[in-house]
């Protein structure tokens, strides 16, 4: 499939449709449980399904008929090993956090998980071997410490270390920790996307699961405790809003986001921060957000706690008046795709100046201009892309559109119904 997207200029409200990240916790967390659990306002999207698909085989079951409504029945921490592998498709979340809660199951239990192409490339062995160390066995089947990989139960606790290079390494712990036998202490020796871990602890909060967290460097989980059913409402996804913040700053008249709460703890709120640091009209109330377009400037950004706004605000970059350097966010070269390297390659089809480095990129002020260009098949590179056509006199057109699906299904109709210029085909 393909996007094709001309100049426009926005105008309008969009709601913002509910947490990737939050949602699958809420899956995971509600399969571990015991009980009925209610998921409220949950994102409906090939990820999430993917999470769904994967605690069901795993014991629990999951009634998602009403896509508002998720009624999860829990496993009370029994998982059942099932005999078919588990395939993630391209949910790299569903991947590492399911794999800790497949170290549950009872000894000698195996549970084989693989996923597509992009996932197969994804690195999962540093928390294979933490998972060994506290009990279970954990094989890549390729020996390359990627997917497919098998794991055994069971889980006793214990201690280990983890480089956590992705958040999603020391969550997948965090939350199968708590229902080991034993106590488990957890050193971190590398912590990247720490506000996504700030997530998982705010759920173990709402658990009351007792652990001791010394500055996100040392955990210590009391062993042999339990999920409990809930009824939780999913907040709205700032790494979503990340591209209608980009758009609106770029090319609207006025643009008001509604359902973003600024108290959650998700890293991606920062874009509004990087944004208003490059001059764009941003006015925060109580219950939206409302952006005007604005001359932007370049500036220097930290962007290691929010790798996935990397290919939106490349793009801002683009459009910026002179450099914008964003920084300190190797890890989004193991996202989907090679994010810096990709980005670095489709900006230049615009005639960007861009700059690769080994963990970001500069962008100098240029003329963009429209291109066809190849979205990688990464959902995040897709609408990132479609932001400069919206700005570019011309067509833009952009290539493997249908994995805006992954995380983000109504992006389009979305859009759209602000006044963008956009349609797939």
């Amino acid at each position: 499939m393909k996007l094709i997207v001309r100049k426009s200029r926005l105008k309008g409200e969009v709601v913002i449709p509910g947490s990737k990240s939050h949602t699958i916790r809420a899956v995971a967390i509600a399969s571990l449980a015991g009980g009925q659990s209610f998921i409220r306002n949950p994102l409906v999207s090939s990820d999430t399904q993917a999470a769904v698909d994967c605690y069901r085989a795993l014991g629990a079951a999951i009634d998602t008929s009403d896509p508002k409504l998720w009624k999860v029945t829990g496993t009370g921490g029994e998982i059942t090993a099932p005999r078919e592998a588990i395939d993630v498709g391209n949910s790299g979340t569903t991947l590492r956090i399911a794999m800790g809660s497949a170290a549950l199951a009872r000894p000698g239990r195996t549970t084989t998980f693989t996923g597509d192409e992009q996932i197969q490339t994804r690195p999962v062995g540093p928390l294979t071997e933490a998972l060994s160390n506290l009990g279970a066995k954990c094989t890549s089947l390729k020996n390359n410490g990627k997917a497919p990989v098998e794991v055994m139960g069971k889980l006793a606790g214990g201690k280990t270390a983890i480089a956590a290079s992705t958040s999603q390494y020391l969550s997948s712990l965090l939350l199968c920790t708590p229902l080991a036998a034993k106590d488990t202490e957890i050193d971190v020796t590398l912590l990247n996307e720490p506000g996504y871990v700030q997530m998982t602890l705010d759920w173990l909060d709402k658990q009351k699961i007792q652990y001791e967290n010394q500055q996100m460097r040392k955990f210590k989980i009391k062993g042999n405790q339990s999920y409990k059913a809930f009824d939780a409402t999913i907040p709205a996804d700032f790494s979503s809003a990340t591209f209608f913040l980009c758009a609106a700053a770029m090319s609207a008249d006025e643009v008001t986001l509604l359902g973003l709460d600024f108290s959650d703890s998700q890293p991606d709120k920062a874009v509004v921060d990087y944004l208003k640091a490059m001059g764009a009209d941003i006015t925060i109330e109580p219950n939206s957000v409302t952006v005007k377009a604005a001359t932007l400037k370049g500036t220097e950004l930290d962007m290691n706690k929010t790798p996935d706004a990397l290919p939106a605000m490349a793009v801002t970059a683009a459009f910026a008046e002179g450099q914008t350097r964003l920084l300190n966010v190797p890890q989004a070269r193991g996202k989907e795709t090679d994010r810096i390297k990709c980005m670095t390659e489709e900006l230049k089809k615009m005639d960007v100046d861009v700059e690769e480095l080994s963990d970001g990129l500069i962008i100098r002020h240029s003329k963009p201009k429209p291109a066809q260009l190849d979205g990688r098949s990464d959902h995040r590179i897709v609408m990132a892309l479609s932001l400069a056509g919206l700005c570019l006199e011309g067509q833009c057109t952009i290539d493997t559109a249908e994995a805006i699906s992954v995380t983000f299904p109504d992006y389009v109709e979305l859009m759209k119904s602000i006044g963008a210029n956009m349609k797939v085909e």
